[in-house]
C-alpha cells in the first residue's frame, strides 16, 4: 500500500435484489495470517496455495520482505516464501499499525531465533484484545518478555517444553503458543487450546513441513520439539466467515445462492441457524446452497468459540434479524465493543436496541439506503448485507475495512445481480478523509 494515499473510494449499492447464481470462496484469511508467519519456521522455500487476494495478506508480504524474506507472487494466489535469510527480528510500528494478526510474528521470531521484537496488534476496533495468554505461554516455554514503547520484546536462551494451561480458549495464543513451541526441547502440551479451524490449518502446514503436532482441533495439543522444518507447498483452506456472510447475503436478500469451494463442517452453527430462521440449505462434499424464507423467522444468537456460533459472524446475522418476523436476541460473548457497527445499521432503517453485550433486534425493519461508514472489518460486511436488502441507494465509505478481508467483494457479488460499484464520487468533500498505511 502506498504511504499518505488518501483514501476516497466507496461502494454505491442499489438493493432489494434477490441474489441468484453461483459464487466461489476464497482462501481463509484467518488461515493465512498464521499460516504466512509460520513460513519463518521453514528451513527452505515453502509454495502457499489458495491465498486469498486481500489487504491482510499484502501487509504482511510487506513486512516479511522488509526483514530480509524473499516472498514472490506465482499468481495472485499462490506465493513462495524463501525465509532463509532473515536479516532481523526488530519489527517497525508503521508496518503493523493496522493489522490485528501481527502478533503471530512473536511466536514465529521466538521459536526459530529465540527473540523477537514486533508491535503491539492493531486492526479493527471492537474491543480489548489482551495478549496475556500468548506472554504466559512464551514465559512458560523460558522465554523473557517485556512490553514496553507499544511493543513486545521477547528472548531465550533456549526453550524447553511445559505444560501450558490457558485461561481462556484464546485462538491467537494457542497458535502463537504452538509456532513457538515448534522447535523447543521436550513436549509442551498446551490446554485449554482453541479449536477453530484456521488452527487446525496452521498445524497441518507446519506438520507437512516436519513439526509434530497431535490434537490441533481439540482442546489438548501437544508438540513435540523438532530440530528443523523444510519447505513444502501447501493451500489454505476455504474462508468460514466469507462463506458464511454470502449464505447470509442470499437470505436477506430473497435469494438462492450456491457457495462453491467451502467446507459445510465448518458452518454447521450457521446452517442451523439459517434452518431455524426457515432457510433452504442443502450442503454437500464442498458446497452449500441457500434458498431464502418467506417470511423469516426470529431467532437468538449467541457467539461462542468454535464450534459455537462464530463473534465474525454476528453483524451479519444481526443485519439478517432485522428483517425476521418477530423479536431476536444477540448475546456476544467474545469482544465487548462489537456491536460498535450498531449505530450505522440503524441509520439504514434497522430497530436494534442495545442492553451491554446483549442486541434486541425488532424484525421486519425496513431498510432504506443512506450514507453509512464501516467502523471494521465485519460490520462492513454487515453494512453490505444491508445495502443489498434495502430500498434506494446506500453509500459505504471506509473500504480499508473490508478490503482486509474480502477478495474481489464487488465482482463476486455482479455476478450474483447485485447492483454494486466501487466509485471515487464526484462530492468526494462529504466522504470521510482517510490515509493507508
Amino acid at each position: 500500500m502506498n504511504k499518505g494515499r488518501v483514501i476516497l473510494e466507496h461502494f454505491i449499492i442499489n438493493g432489494n435484489k434477490p441474489l441468484k447464481g453461483k459464487v466461489q470462496i476464497s482462501g481463509a484469511k484467518n488461515a493465512a495470517v498464521a499460516v504466512i508467519p509460520a513460513a519463518l519456521l521453514v528451513d527452505g522455500v515453502c509454495i502457499l496455495e489458495n491465498l486469498p487476494c486481500i489487504e491482510d495478506v499484502q501487509s504482511y508480504v510487506s513486512v516479511l520482505r522488509s526483514m530480509g524474506v524473499v516472498c514472490e507472487f506465482l499468481d495472485e494466489s499462490t506465493l513462495q516464501i524463501d525465509a532463509s535469510k532473515v536479516c532481523t527480528t526488530n519489527i517497525s510500528p508503521e508496518q503493523l499499525k493496522d493489522m490485528r494478526a501481527s502478533y503471530y510474528l512473536i511466536g514465529a521470531l521466538l521459536g526459530r531465533y529465540k527473540k523477537a521484537n514486533v508491535p503491539m496488534p492493531g486492526g479493527c476496533n471492537f474491543g480489548v484484545r489482551p495478549i496475556d495468554q500468548h506472554i504466559k505461554g512464551f514465559e512458560s516455554l523460558g522465554a523473557k518478555v517485556v512490553i514496553e514503547h507499544g511493543a513486545v520484546t521477547a528472548h531465550a536462551d533456549k526453550l524447553l517444553g511445559t505444560q501450558i494451561f490457558l485461561d481462556m480458549a484464546s485462538v491467537g495464543a494457542t497458535i502463537n503458543i504452538m509456532m513457538a513451541a515448534v522447535f523447543a526441547e521436550g513436549i509442551t502440551t498446551i490446554e485449554n487450546a482453541a479449536k477453530e479451524p484456521h488452527i487446525v490449518d496452521c498445524a497441518n502446514f507446519l506438520n507437512m513441513c516436519g513439526a509434530k503436532i497431535k490434537g490441533a482441533g481439540t482442546d489438548v495439543i501437544r508438540i513435540t520439539g523438532v530440530e528443523k522444518l523444510e519447505g513444502k507447498r501447501y493451500s489454505i483452506i476455504p474462508d468460514q466467515i466469507e462463506t458464511g456472510t454470502y449464505m447470509i447475503a442470499a437470505a436477506i436478500t430473497g435469494g438462492d445462492v450456491k457457495v462453491c469451494n467451502v467446507i459445510p463442517k465448518h458452518m454447521e452453527s450457521l446452517t442451523a441457524k439459517l434452518q431455524e430462521m426457515g432457510c433452504t440449505v442443502i450442503a454437500q462434499e464442498d458446497w452449500i446452497k441457500v434458498k431464502a424464507a418467506n417470511p423469516l423467522t426470529a431467532a437468538n444468537i449467541k457467539t461462542l468459540y468454535y464450534p459455537g456460533f462464530p463473534t465474525d459472524l454476528q453483524p451479519q446475522i444481526t443485519t439478517l434479524l432485522t428483517q425476521a418476523e418477530g423479536v431476536s436476541y444477540v448475546n456476544e460473548t467474545v469482544f465487548d465493543t462489537r456491536f460498535q457497527y450498531v449505530d450505522q445499521l440503524t441509520r439504514l432503517g434497522a430497530k436494534i436496541t442495545l442492553e451491554g453485550r446483549m442486541a434486541v433486534v425488532e424484525g421486519t425493519s425496513r431498510l432504506t439506503g443512506a450514507d453509512v461508514v464501516a467502523t471494521d472489518l465485519r460490520a462492513g460486511a454487515a453494512l453490505m448485507l444491508a445495502a443489498l436488502a434495502a430500498e434506494g441507494t446506500t453509500k459505504i465509505s471506509n473500504l480499508y475495512y473490508i478490503d482486509r478481508g474480502y477478495e474481489k467483494i464487488v465482482e463476486k457479488l455482479t455476478a450474483l445481480g447485485a447492483d454494486v460499484r466501487r466509485s471515487n464520487g464526484e462530492d468526494e468533500s462529504q466522504i470521510p478523509m482517510l490515509y493507508e498505511a
